[in-house]
């Protein structure tokens, strides 16, 4: 820069430079000088192209982060929102989880499973009882007698509304929760971003018909999940969810019928013969099977290892390797490098966990999560 601008700072010099250039009588000093000057005035407009293009950049991330985080109300979602209001709120919460699943290894799944079930909306609408003028979701077909941990977040919400009263909503209580049992299980961690407000009613037919079943296929899988502003990448990513806990016969009977002809690559009969032999005893749809029976109480990628060992426990598991070549892509990848899931993981639960929050004035801060005010 110090060399083109004295070559500059000359204006005789450079006239008599630019009219030897017209008149074509450069001497070796001249071409040499122009040759510098040509190579910095490049240097110079390269480093301008690339600020211009990093500011550029920047700007689009900011603006794609703002609106990733926007909610309902028009207020941003935030990392450590309640750092003023209520500095104990994380601490109380990983608490309460940590000792849940110290007494319960299974609660770590029970408690990741509720906050994906609340969102595909984010507003603890899943942890409303019934009334007697009221219906909320926990009777819809994929909660029924199938979530668990509800006395875990009333424990934790208890504790916060001691210490400071009608401050952390609900659904903030979920979001962490599921990140600490992640946590506490070996899993990734991430910075859960708050501010959610709880809703004020609920929707049986909602839950019915957002949450994927079982039984999905990947097109069905994948549409659900676009529904929602997801994409095929997150639904394996959270799929992977699955590493740990368990599921009722009743969620996988689909998979054990007519074993005899059960055959390919991608097809475990001696697996699928244990689960039969598990599901045949009378009254066994109820009984229930580890979702990943290498390690079914770690947080890690064995789920996508025993997808292609053809020991996926739900067909909808299953289904990622044998039912769409891009998705078994990415089960492939998560196979080599279990980094590589947990960051799609940790990021694909942080996009989920703004999937249409209640802010600012909507909702509400309930005292007791059971109840609406």
């Amino acid at each position: 820069m110090t060399s083109l601008h004295n070559l500059l700072l000359s204006q005789h010099y450079r006239a008599t430079f630019l009219y030897s250039i017209y008149k074509k009588q450069l001497s070796p000093f001249q071409l040499t000088s122009l040759a510098n000057l040509m190579f910095q005035m490049a240097k110079y407009l390269a480093f301008l192209f690339l600020m211009l293009k990093l500011a550029t950049t920047f700007a689009s991330q900011l603006n794609s982060l703002n609106e990733t985080c926007l909610g309902d109300g028009g207020f941003d979602l935030q990392i450590d929102i309640y750092r003023n209001s209520c500095p104990e709120a994380e601490a109380v919460i990983f608490s309460g989880v940590e000792n849940a699943v110290s007494q319960d290894s299974r609660m770590a799944a029970s408690l990741l499973r509720l906050h994906f079930h609340d969102c595909f909306g984010c507003d603890a609408s899943v942890l409303l009882d019934d009334t007697g003028n009221f219906v909320g979701e926990k009777t819809a077909p994929p909660n029924l007698n199938s979530l668990r941990g509800f006395e875990v977040i009333d424990s934790i919400k208890s504790e916060l509304e001691s210490v400071c009263p009608e401050t952390v909503s609900c659904a903030d209580i979920l979001a962490v929760a599921a990140r600490d049992s992640v946590v506490l299980s070996g899993g990734p961690s991430w910075e859960v971003q708050m501010g959610r407000r709880d809703s004020l009613s609920a929707s049986k037919a909602a839950a019915t018909n957002n949450i994927p079943a079982p039984n999905s296929t990947v097109a069905n899988l994948v549409a659900k999940f676009q529904n929602v502003g997801l994409t095929l990448n997150d639904m394996v990513a959270l799929s992977g969810a699955h590493t740990m806990g368990k599921a009722r016969c009743s969620t996988f009977s689909s998979r054990l019928q007519d074993l005899s002809n059960s055959n390919g690559p991608d097809v475990n009969v001696d697996f699928l013969q244990s689960l039969q032999q598990l599901c045949s005893e009378p009254g066994s749809n109820t009984a229930l099977a580890h979702l990943d029976l290498v390690t079914p109480a770690t947080f890690d990628n064995q789920y996508y290892v025993n997808l292609l060992s053809g020991e996926g426990l739900l067909p909808s598991d299953q289904a990622l390797v044998i039912g769409n070549a891009q998705t078994r892509e990415i089960v492939e990848s998560y196979v080599k490098d279990p980094f590589i899931f947990f960051e799609d993981f940790k990021n694909s639960m942080l996009k989920m966990g703004r999937l249409a929050p209640l802010t600012g004035e909507n909702g509400e801060i309930r005292r007791n999560c059971r109840v609406v005010y």
